[in-house]
């Protein structure tokens, strides 16, 4: 089946849907190349990446098309048939073909794209810009299109000189809405495929840039910039953003994270100078960067914190902005904090987290507290997965083990306290899990060891069916 064809084969009378075997009928030495459909949509995001450089707001338009709001924007670019052209002309340099329109709703501009290139329609135009174009270009259902013709309307005009309750009595009222977005009656807002920054600085050159020294130089007065819009609204930057625009339209965007909200440029400046130095792929300028953007794409607001008057108490400003450092070296997710959990299953006692999220509950998290000469009752440190032991001899119903193998090596034990009984939270689990007997136990080395019975004698009858199982869950130190 033909997915797209060239002008050439437009021209010999084939078309998309066609198959392959009519197709050569026609033309039989036409040449032809498997479909990758997944290429495809990875090549219009690669211009949509590209396209972010004239206006945040790109959505996608499968299979084939983008739609991008550029209210606000076309002043820069000296005027909206000014932008047109160079954004026609920048993407038939790069050996696509284009077909763009711009028009006060996004049904309309992709209305006029099937027809020809280049439309501008000032607001207001946008029926009479539409009525003469055949019905096809609205892009409906093909069985919708058919049917438009078989009654007799063959251009846009046509149909909508009919009542819309007709149209949509036969059609369906998504078409109807269709027709009024085409119109420009009614209006229809893009989904973009990136949320909008709340902050954007950006530099373009005449010139495109490729060393280390401008480019440093830029970001560092963008962040000033950025840094200067944000105060005056009492913010600071959560994720920062850099993205730079090649001249041969690709666009390489470089992140980094802070756990607490940044206020200064020269912090951003460092984050960023750690990211570049730890990058695996480096950044290539190739021919040059035309532009380079830094957006804040999170941020929070800034509260004034009451410092501490005791100097001896640590400064946790300075262990985040380390945090901060590290992560955007080697990466946030590989820098965890540990938070106490309301639960009495060892496992689950404590919760992993990046650090950069959730370092301000790290710092005042309240750990079970203990007396100085007290031995801890638990390891500090567990093993990933309890590990089996053999335990050849133990006293029933509740004693610990007299002897157990772990690790290919047998071990005496004499010191031994408990049990510690847990029972597992049977709300959070969906199999019925056996209670555990904790014992603490030391060998005749003097090394201790943390070990849980699976269950309970008795628990499978007056018999026990067979032995229950003994797990090492830590070490003491």
């Amino acid at each position: 089946m033909i997915s797209a064809l060239n002008d050439a084969a437009t021209r010999l009378g084939l078309e998309p849907g066609l198959p392959l075997a009519n197709a050569r009928a026609i033309c039989p030495d036409i040449a032809v190349f498997d479909a990758d459909e997944a290429a495809d949509a990875q090549t219009l995001n690669d211009i949509a990446d590209w396209c972010d450089r004239f206006t945040p707001l790109v959505a996608l338009d499968p299979p084939h098309g983008l739609l991008l709001d550029i209210s606000g924007c076309a002043h820069l670019f000296g005027g909206e048939v000014a932008m047109l052209k160079t954004i026609c002309d920048a993407l038939r340099r790069q050996g696509f073909v284009v077909s763009a329109a711009i028009a006060g709703t996004a049904a309309c501009a992709r209305t006029l794209t099937r027809a020809r290139s280049g439309n501008v329609i000032a607001e207001g135009q946008e029926a009479a810009a539409v009525a003469a174009l055949p019905v096809f270009t609205l892009g409906a259902d093909d069985a919708i299109t058919r049917g438009l013709r078989r009654a007799g309307l063959k251009t846009i005009g046509d149909v909508a000189a009919r009542g819309r309750h007709e149209i949509a009595a036969r059609f369906g009222a998504d078409f109807v809405a269709l027709l009024e977005q085409a119109l420009g009656a009614r209006d229809a807002p893009i989904s973009p495929r990136k949320p909008l920054p709340d902050y954007i600085a950006e530099r373009r050159f005449a010139e495109p840039v490729a060393t280390d020294t401008v480019i440093a130089a830029t970001l560092s007065r963008l962040a000033q910039t950025l840094i200067a819009s944000m105060n005056r609204d009492g913010k600071g930057a959560r994720r920062l953003e850099a993205s730079f625009f090649r001249t041969d339209g690709a666009v390489r965007v470089i992140g980094v994270e802070t756990g607490l909200p940044v206020t200064r440029g020269e912090i951003i400046d460092r984050l960023f100078r750690e990211r570049l130095d730890a990058l695996a792929d480096p950044l290539d300028p190739g021919f040059g960067f035309d532009l380079i953007r830094l957006a804040a794409s999170r941020t929070d607001d800034v509260v004034a914190a009451q410092r501490d008057l005791d100097a001896h108490v640590h400064d946790s400003d300075e262990v985040a902005a380390l945090i901060d450092r590290i992560a955007a070296r080697i990466g946030g997710s590989r820098i965890v904090v540990h938070l106490p959990q309301d639960t009495h299953i060892p496992e689950r006692a404590m919760l992993a987290v990046p650090a950069q999220h959730r370092f301000a509950a790290a710092t005042v998290a309240a750990w079970p507290a203990r007396a100085e000469a007290e031995p801890p009752l638990r390891p500090l440190r567990l093993f990933a997965q309890p590990e089996p032991v053999e335990v050849p001899f133990a006293e029933i119903p509740d004693k610990p083990p007299t002897i157990f193998r772990w690790r290919h090596v047998l071990h005496t034990v004499v010191r031994a306290e408990g049990p510690e009984r847990i029972a597992m939270e049977w709300w959070r689990t969906k199999n019925n899990m056996p209670t555990r007997d904790y014992f603490r136990v030391e060998d005749e080395t003097g090394l201790r060891f943390w070990l849980y019975r699976d269950g309970l004698y008795g628990e499978g009858g007056q018999e026990q069916a067979k032995p229950l199982a003994w797990f090492l869950h830590g070490l003491f130190a």
